[in-house]
């Protein structure tokens, strides 16, 4: 899937992209939606569009629980960890479901360069338990594929033409290599035969050099770069 999109180069392509994502993981929907420093927006997504010019005719924005809460959070978000108490976010939740929403939903708040905002939604229709097991078992490649979309889909946009300001080091592109494939810090230092402490070291030392905000944004722009392969 990631090579798939590292061969995207138009908005278009980063369309088919998310609705191949969608079936790859048997979801009801997924999306993503970016808003810049200027308000100016873009979002590729499956919903249906009725749902979508509803949602904007009505500026459901300003209520969604999803956008208000994942706009103070940085973290991984379930949907019901949300507050969904009071009347006009209930009501939308209803609508929402209506146009064909699932019950369940999972949001990462991503925040760029510039002042700019994105979210990486997912959304399914099933249980509690089958949800939370799907979410646990995907939250760390979730996580750098909505990092490397916003990427992807800035770097089209002309925004992101920037490069690391430095090259990484043989050792600082294995630890991201691994870490790509979802190895924990434990395994590979061990794998790298080296302590976790110089480990973290050459982590931050690769975070500094692309200019990411955390980890998994660094390795998401390592392989945008092409600075690694997995």
């Amino acid at each position: 899937m990631q090579e798939a999109l590292s061969l995207a180069t138009t908005l278009e392509e980063v369309q088919t992209f998310v609705e191949d994502l969608r079936s790859a993981y048997d979801l009801e929907h997924l999306v993503y939606h970016s808003v810049n420093s200027t308000g100016a927006q873009y979002a590729a997504l499956t919903y249906d569009q009725e749902w979508v010019e509803r949602y904007i005719d009505k500026d459901y924005a300003r209520i969604d629980p999803v956008v208000q809460g994942c706009y103070r959070l940085f973290q991984p978000i379930d949907w019901k960890a949300l507050d969904w108490s009071n009347k006009s976010s209930r009501s939308f939740l209803g609508e929402a479901v209506d146009a064909g929403l699932g019950n369940q939903g999972f949001s990462v708040p991503i925040r760029g360069p510039s002042g700019q905002f994105a979210l990486f939604s997912i959304n399914h229709r099933c249980n509690d338990d089958t949800w939370a097991s799907f979410t646990n078992e995907r939250v760390a490649e979730l996580l750098l594929i909505s990092h490397y979309l916003n990427e992807k889909a800035l770097q089209i946009e002309g925004k992101a033409d920037r490069g690391p300001t430095r090259s990484l080091s043989p050792r600082e592109k294995d630890t991201l290599t691994l870490l790509a494939t979802g190895a924990n810090r434990a395994n590979i230092a061990e794998k790298l035969k080296i302590s976790e402490s110089t480990l973290r070291v050459y982590i931050e030392s690769a975070r500094f050099k692309l200019g990411a905000g955390n980890t998994t944004h660094a390795v998401a722009l390592a392989l945008s770069f092409g600075l690694i392969i997995v």
